[in-house]
């Protein structure tokens, strides 16, 4: 398939021939929910904790007696029910962790990917070239690239410091073509990618996945 490449100004100079492996997937709706749950899931640190009652310090001591004082039965100021006591099934320390295939993983972020380029929000850019490495003219840039609420930009080939200029900028993150994943795809209305990262990724997943298998030793 071909995509209309632009130039920095905005402008369409030409076309640029794609895979279709890479920008043709079909879309899988169910793969993508599964893997970017997987993938939030994976980004919690899971080390929310809280203290049982026989973690809190004091309530050593008995709060008042056991009988003659008309009062409930009290053993301890630290009971959970006791304000500064423990807490009961509260959460404590895990691993939400969970083990995505390979496949999967690249199968999603192929098909978000090639859905961005079937709604025209994925925008091929010869070279980015801004007038001054400044953050100003860096955003004139994007805006003449169709900037939008919000913008994923893959820049592979760039110097470093046109990257640099496009770090203040809001709603703008900056990903190298290796690192393409469903979550930052998804939560990027627009996808700004340099020929070379095109190049990247299509070096990268245009081939067939192929699982390599231990070979046996000989002892």
């Amino acid at each position: 398939m071909k995509l209309r490449l632009h130039n920095s100004r905005g402008q369409v100079v030409g076309s640029v021939e794609v895979s279709d492996r890479v920008f043709g997937a079909p879309m899988n709706a169910a793969l993508v929910h599964q893997v970017m749950v997987g993938q939030l899931a994976n980004a919690r640190q899971g080390t929310a904790k809280v203290k049982t009652r026989r973690q809190v310090s004091g309530g050593g001591a008995k709060p008042r007696p056991q009988k003659y004082t008309g009062r409930a039965r009290q053993g301890s100021i630290r009971a959970p029910h006791w304000k500064g006591g423990g807490v009961v099934f509260g959460p404590t320390p895990r691993s939400y962790r969970h083990a995505t295939p390979v496949r999967m993983r690249r199968k999603a972020m192929l098909s978000v990917l090639s859905d961005k380029a079937r709604e025209d929000e994925l925008v091929v850019v010869d070279e980015l070239i801004p007038e001054s490495h400044k953050t100003r003219e860096m955003a004139k840039v994007l805006d003449a690239l169709g900037r939008r609420s919000s913008v994923l930009l893959v820049a592979d080939g760039a110097d470093d410091a046109t990257l640099r200029s496009a770090n203040n900028i809001p709603r703008v993150k900056l990903l190298p073509a290796a690192l393409l994943n469903t979550r930052d795809l998804l939560n990027h209305r627009r996808v700004v990618m340099t020929l070379d990262a095109v190049r990247k990724v299509e070096e990268l997943w245009g081939a067939p996945f192929i699982r390599h298998k231990p070979q046996a030793v000989e002892v």
